[in-house]
């Protein structure tokens, strides 16, 4: 007998069979009697705990490091005593409790009070705890049980929505069904089971419109918010388990959506007897009364844990009454906030600490019931033992034949893997962007390159060009491949996701990614490959192209494999960013291109010998040179002077050559040279076979083992200097209980005066908005709405998800970046000022900041910059702290905001639009989402205190209490596809608005329910549900709807009646551009300076590479070789800007990201002026650490000293001063730090071939303008010739070549023409035989021959890279302007303009 979950829903269900409206709790009864009718069984699974006590590493605030701090000697000894004694503290203290499957468990708290860690214990993820201490079991299951044979019965619905943005919503659920589908599936295949599961949880969230687009995220365009949190529960649910935790699940959902969650899932606990645990921060009462139990928490300890009816006369008993009107979820909470709640008189003392709370609990015989039902559940579920057997029968019987049946999975591996292979392919197919850059990247090298080489002769001059181009080949892969970095860390949420579910293993990922890899990495090597070769005309045997095309693939999979696995293993993309740039200078050097085996110093030479490159060049370099036959073209002596001199009488210089013979073969020269032998091509390929399989096996093995989240808990973090968690009570906090401000909310707060006193009234009519979709054709999101906001006011803007509210807010704040707007818009029935962005705020959902700025930081830069530059600086930080204290965040004006929890936030993002002192209008996009139901009271009265000091407010609103929701004045109503159907007063306890929808056909609204659910359920509101009354005609023809017109008219004649409201700004900002660049250093020098994950990496990164590199060449000499290794010494220490690039791009990419969503559409700064504070900004730390890499590399290296000054200017100043603008420039035009890297690597090898390094000034042909142009011609010019020129040179015993003069003339004798032409020395003049001939006398002879080098150019150069600096300074700001502010591009990937 087959033993699936139950919970299948959908199963057994053809899609065809589903009837158009149809009943969830029928599919599912159907569903169960059809499996039990085939003899296939349910399993349950409850869950109990006892004495449970979690810690968590970190103490609950501390002191934010700076670079300072990390540095200063005097931390060292409290960082070594941390790291031996990490400070650990208490999350959860003393919890009890059992839930049985049927029942559904609500947990209730503030932000912080433990929620998430008890819903993460009891879902079994412990992994990033200190300890777990008591006793948990599922039924008579451990959790060490659970974790190994059944994981995926028991899952943590995160609150974060994380999804693969470029696959669509439909793929997204398909894929989870997929995996998790029982091995007997009623007639179906696995595929038509996923389909049918998809389909029915798409239909019961309404999602059924959107199946086929793209999930998108913060960056990319896709479904909205509440849809894609849809899309996480329609994942968890099509995952079948049987015990969820839902983590806030109804965050960003609309009241009716949030309530069908919550009768969707207590119809799927009763009928398949599951166990669910869900936490809520705003809960309504319908959605209340759905809960068996409920789990009060206050600061980590349990308040409360039994039947949810009894709680709230437990609570009331204990000597605390709700307010009126209040839910019972919010009393709930509230009772837990001092602040908050409302005592009763009564004679015995009432607990007020969350200790005496929890010993009253113990003590009550709600406490004692609680106990008595733990035991009873576990004596029953332990002594029946057959209940075990069956379920472990059940789950065993789940899992494909292939399975091993003891494991979490039910998927085979190779369904697994088939199943992500398939979705790895979607996600290339919706992300097709950055693959088509990569392979432009590699075609556009390969002609730059083919050309640089192009027709090498067969020739001994062209032998170190044709290393160069074999080296190459290699190389430039390496540098594409470290630009995946940041796109495999972005993943890793998901895959541990999925992982804890049970759906695949971690390292089918890596195997799914491998495979999609080969196809395309196949590919880019054809293309560059054949390019390299083709062009250089390498030799003409179709033999050695394949290997040559052979091994260019290998080693290019390989670096991707390695670079995978470093991600793999490290924590954290900086870190990989590192250690991979590193490693790419590692493999550079001990390749045996640019340093010889003979002069590598031992310890470094075992690098050697563990890198891929150096084997794949070894095996370019036999495969070419084993069949070339090469001319010398470099006998000696030769000239006019010799015409008659025979073979006898001159030598070939070249390495390899024999006496009298005119021609080299190039296997001898690599054999002298690099002691490479064709015998080892086939050897090299099976070690690069190996490298391989080791890389990919750490790669997978890392995957799979590494996939976790970091150990430390969420701690508040604070300024340096300043205390912690100040104990002096906000006046928010101080005034805005429930008890006064619903009774005086005049009185709430006393600074409000301040606030700027509205008499403007802003209106809108017939509002309609068009965008354009695929096809040629277009939506209309809005339909003829009209409206008004006047001063004093707080207006609600209201609708089910997906109605519009958030496009209708951005379209009359002037946020609206595509599409076509008609309508009109008016400040007292007159045109809008051409400054209105800058006098509204508007705080939106996301609340994106500077997230190592303080609190009070953030809201003085607000200030500073939005208020006119004519109010002094001493009034706007007065402003800012009365905004502080008003908002409630004085006590955390020293906290830095990346640190806060969502409350905190969020009342910041309201902070920094006060502070402002915005003079028409507040918009606020969902100031409620994500707080819990006392945190939303207080933004919400906050807001009320506002409006009655008059502000005018607009703000849209999800789930607000009944409470919450008679707060407001005025509400506009809005159905799917942007159509009012009402706006107007709300009316004492929302009279009006329910007498409304009363009269027009409605039901009656129950006396204890929620208005703001009543009116959603009657117009129809919901994922499922709908009516059949057109709500939106009705208002159209109501009387209301004339009243709100003739209104409109009447405000409009009467602001008409007297001037227009004047523009206030006479120029496009508050503030002159100086004082915007001032500020915009300052928030920029901060953010650096406390950015340890960035700025540590940098240093650590030029520190180690200074170091290797300067060891690497450190052998000292004056031999031709030795002048050579030094100019390669140079060559890779300018190298080492590729991944400093790498690094910046990413800071730089976040902070104008910052810039585009919230403060370039307030018009608070020019974007010019952003621009020079980022340059600036990054400039004197990448100068810290070149000089760091400098004082390293330049004496291990053997430099002489008296020539520093000249090559720290070059190296220390215009090296990071280039390669910091470069990196900047190229990030100007990408939308994302991803893209950025990939265009880097694509475009920086430019500047490195074109230098006369790689490919020597007299062998670059027609390219040779291109060297002129190349910026690094003349920083490698100039270093190398301050360095190295004007040295004598003593060749080295091989580098002498032995020539037999004619008789009767001795070696001076017979040379001396030759010398006083081409230079070099006779180290015997006076022999008449064995002339030992060295063909460089000085350095300056053997730059300038070769590479064009000129000592006296060195000045010149330097003025040159100041040129080529202040070229890619005018880029950024010329690439910024024409891809991230001018509207128009025809670039796919710009983002347009917002503003």
């Amino acid at each position: 007998m087959s033993g699936s979950s139950k919970h299948l829903v959908g199963e057994g269900i053809p899609m065809s069979e589903l009837p158009k409206n149809f009943d969830y709790a029928e599919v599912l009864r159907s569903s169960l009697q059809s499996r039990l009718n085939a003899g296939i069984g349910a399993r349950q699974l409850g869950v109990t705990f006892q004495n449970l006590h979690v810690t968590g590493l970190g103490a609950s605030a501390s002191y934010q490091a700076t670079i300072g701090s990390i540095f200063n000697p005097l931390n060292f000894k409290n960082a070594i005593q941390a790291k031996r004694h990490p400070a650990i503290r208490d999350i959860l203290n003393s919890f009890s409790g059992c839930v049985r499957p049927g029942e559904m468990l609500l947990v209730l708290g503030r932000p912080g009070s433990g929620c998430s860690t008890l819903l993460k214990i009891l879902s079994n993820n412990r992994e990033e705890f200190y300890s777990v201490e008591g006793d948990v079991l599922f039924d008579s299951f451990l959790p060490q049980d659970i974790a190994k044979n059944y994981r995926g019965d028991v899952i943590y619905c995160p609150e974060d929505d994380v999804h693969f943005p470029t696959l669509t919503v439909e793929q997204t659920i398909q894929f989870a069904a997929h995996l998790r589908a029982p091995r007997q599936r009623l007639g179906q295949t696995r595929a038509e089971y996923a389909k049918s599961t998809a389909q029915i949880l798409m239909e019961l969230f309404g999602l059924h419109h959107a199946k086929d687009t793209r999930i998108g995220d913060h960056g990319s365009r896709g479904i909205s918010g509440g849809e894609r949190k849809r899309v996480s529960l329609c994942e968890a649910l099509a995952a079948r388990a049987c015990a969820v935790c839902w983590d806030n699940a109804t965050r960003g959902l609309d009241a009716s959506t949030a309530l069908e969650f919550a009768q969707a899932l207590r119809t799927t606990t009763d009928i398949y007897q599951m166990t669910n645990v869900v936490s809520l921060y705003q809960a309504s009462e319908n959605i209340y009364n759905l809960f068996d139990k409920v789990c009060v928490l206050y600061e980590g300890r349990m308040a409360y844990f039994g039947p949810a009816k009894d709680a709230r006369e437990y609570f009331m008993d204990l000597g605390y009454e709700p307010a009126h009107r209040q839910t019972t979820s919010d009393f709930l909470v509230a009772v837990t906030d001092p602040n908050a709640r409302i005592p009763r008189k009564i004679d015995s003392p009432i607990p007020r600490t969350c200790s005496e709370f929890a010993y009253a609990y113990l003590n009550s015989y709600s406490g004692q019931r609680n106990m008595e039902e733990i035991a009873s559940y576990r004596s029953s579920s332990s002594a029946d033992v057959s209940r075990r057997e069956g379920y472990t029968k059940s789950a065993r019987e789940e899992h494909e034949a292939q399975r091993r049946k003891e494991s979490s999975y039910i998927a085979s591996v190779a369904t697994q893997t088939i199943a992500v292979l398939r979705r790895r392919y979607q996600i290339l197919r919706g992300n097709m962007t950055v693959t088509i850059i990569r392979i432009f990247g590699f075609l556009f090298q390969g002609v730059i390159l083919g050309t640089v080489f192009l027709k090498l002769p067969d020739t001994t001059s062209a032998f170190y060009s044709r290393s160069g181009l074999l080296f190459f080949a290699l190389f430039f892969s390496a540098i594409m491949a470290l630009s995946e970095i940041p796109a495999l860390f972005a993943q890793r949420p998901i895959i541990l996701r999925h992982q804890q579910w049970a759906l695949y293993h971690p390292f089918t990922e890596a195997v799914a990614l491998t495979i999609m890899e080969v196809p395309i990495t196949l590919l880019t090597s054809l293309i560059y490959g054949g390019l390299l070769y083709g062009l250089g005309e390498l030799q003409k045997s179709a033999g050695q192209f394949f290997i040559f095309i052979l091994f260019v693939f290998t080693v290019a999979f390989i670096m991707r494999a390695w670079f995978r696995a470093l991600s793999a293993i490290s924590k954290n993309a900086a870190a990989a960013q590192a250690i991979g740039g590193v490693s790419v200078l590692a493999m550079a050097m001990y390749t045996g291109y640019t340093l010889q085996d003979s002069f590598m110093i031992w310890p470094f030479k075992l690098i050697s010998f563990i890198n891929p490159i150096k084997y794949g060049f070894e095996s370019l370099m036999a495969n070419e040179f084993e069949t070339l036959e090469a001319t010398c073209a470099n006998l000696v002596p030769q000239g006019p002077t010799y015409g008659n001199v025979g073979t006898e009488n001159q030598v070939c210089t070249t390495v390899g050559s024999l006496p009298g013979q005119p021609m080299v073969q190039g296997a001898r020269f690599i054999a002298l040279s690099f002691g490479y032998s064709h015998h080892h091509l086939w050897r090299n390929f099976g070690i690069l076979l190996a490298f391989a399989t080791a890389f990919l096996a750490a790669y997978l093995f890392f995957t799979e083992t590494n996939t976790k989240t970091t150990g430390i808990s969420t701690v508040t973090m604070y300024k340096k200097g300043t205390p912690l968690d100040e104990s002096e009570e906000d006046e928010l906090s101080a005034n805005f209980t429930r008890e006064n401000s619903a009774l005086q909310p005049h009185q709430s707060a006393k600074s409000n005066g301040d606030i700027i006193r509205q008499h403007d009234v802003f209106s809108f009519q017939n509002i309609n908005y068009h965008i354009p979709v695929a096809g040629g054709q277009t939506r209309q999101l809005l339909n003829d709405v009209s409206g008004f906001v006047s001063p004093g006011s707080l207006t609600a803007l209201m609708g089910e998800s997906g109605a519009g509210k958030t496009t209708l807010l951005n379209v009359l704040a002037q946020r609206t970046d595509v599409g076509v707007i008609s309508g009109h818009k008016y400040i007292n029935g007159q045109s809008l000022p051409d400054d209105f962005q800058s006098q509204t705020g508007y705080c939106q959902q996301l609340d994106t900041h500077i997230p190592r700025a303080t609190v009070r930081e953030a809201l003085l830069f607000s200030a500073q910059l939005r208020q006119p530059s004519s109010v002094p600086s001493s009034e706007k930080e007065d402003y800012v702290d009365k905004c502080l204290r008003l908002c409630g965040l004085w006590s955390h004006r020293n906290a830095i905001v990346g640190t806060l929890n969502v409350e905190f936030r969020k009342r910041t993002t309201i902070g920094v639009e006060l502070a402002a002192k915005p003079r028409l209008l507040l918009f606020l996009d969902e100031p409620t989402s994500g707080l819990d139901s006392q945190s939303a009271w207080n933004i919400v009265v906050f807001l009320r205190d506002l409006a009655d000091h008059g502000q005018a407010i607009l703000c849209t609103i999800h789930q607000p209490s009944a409470e919450l929701f008679h707060i407001f004045d005025r509400m506009l109503l809005l159905s799917k596809g942007g159509k009012t159907v009402y706006f107007g007063n709300l009316g004492h306890n929302s009279n009006t608005l329910l007498d409304y929808f009363a009269r027009n056909g409605a039901r009656p609204c129950g006396p204890e329910e929620n208005p703001a659910e009543y009116m959603l359920d009657a117009i129809g509101a919901g994922a499922t549900a709908y009516t059949d009354v057109d709500w939106h005609d009705i208002w159209r023809k109501s009387p209301e709807a004339q009243d709100v017109m003739q209104e409109i008219d009447k405000i409009h004649a009467t602001g008409r009646s007297r001037p227009a409201l004047d523009t206030v700004l006479r120029s496009q900002y508050p503030t002159p551009w100086i004082n915007q660049f001032v500020q915009l250093v300052r928030r920029g020098a901060l953010d650096h300076y406390r950015n340890k994950d960035y700025i540590i990496p940098k240093i650590a990164l030029n520190i180690t590479a200074g170091w290797f590199i300067g060891f690497t060449f450190f052998k000292h000499g004056t031999s031709i070789q030795l002048a050579q290794n030094k100019l390669f010494s140079i060559y890779m220490a300018i190298i080492v800007g590729i991944p400093l690039a790498n690094q910046l791009q990413v800071p730089y990419v976040a902070t104008r990201t910052v810039y585009e969503t919230r403060e370039r559409p307030s018009r608070m700064y020019s974007w010019s002026a952003l621009v020079a504070s980022q340059i600036l900004v990054e400039i004197p730390w990448n100068i810290l650490g070149s000089s760091l890499f400098f004082c390293l590399w330049y004496w291990t290296s053997h430099f002489p000293t008296d020539r520093g000054g000249y090559a720290y200017l070059a190296l220390g100043i215009i090296f990071p001063l280039y390669y910091t603008t470069i990196a900047q420039s190229i990030a100007s035009m990408a939308p994302t730090a991803e893209t950025a890297q990939v265009l880097f690597g694509i475009l920086f090898p430019f500047v490195l071939t074109f230098n006369g390094v790689l490919q020597p000034f007299s062998e670059l042909g027609w390219w040779r303008w291109m060297y002129r142009l190349s910026p690094y011609t003349y920083l490698v010019e100039g270093l190398v010739g301050e360095t190295i020129g004007r040295h004598e040179v003593v060749c080295s015993a091989v580098e002498y070549v032995t020539i037999t003069p004619p008789e009767n003339q001795t070696c001076g004798q017979y040379l001396s023409a030759y010398i006083s032409m081409a230079g070099g020395y006779v180290l015997n003049p006076n022999a008449s035989q064995s002339c030992q001939f060295c063909g460089i006398r000085n350095t300056d002879e053997f730059l300038g021959f070769a590479f064009n080098i000129f000592y006296r150019h060195r000045w010149r150069n330097f003025g040159l890279m100041f040129a080529f600096i202040a070229f890619n300074v005018f880029t950024i700001f010329v690439f910024t302007y024409v891809f991230r502010i001018h509207s128009g591009s025809w670039l796919p990937f710009r983002k347009k303009n917002r503003g």
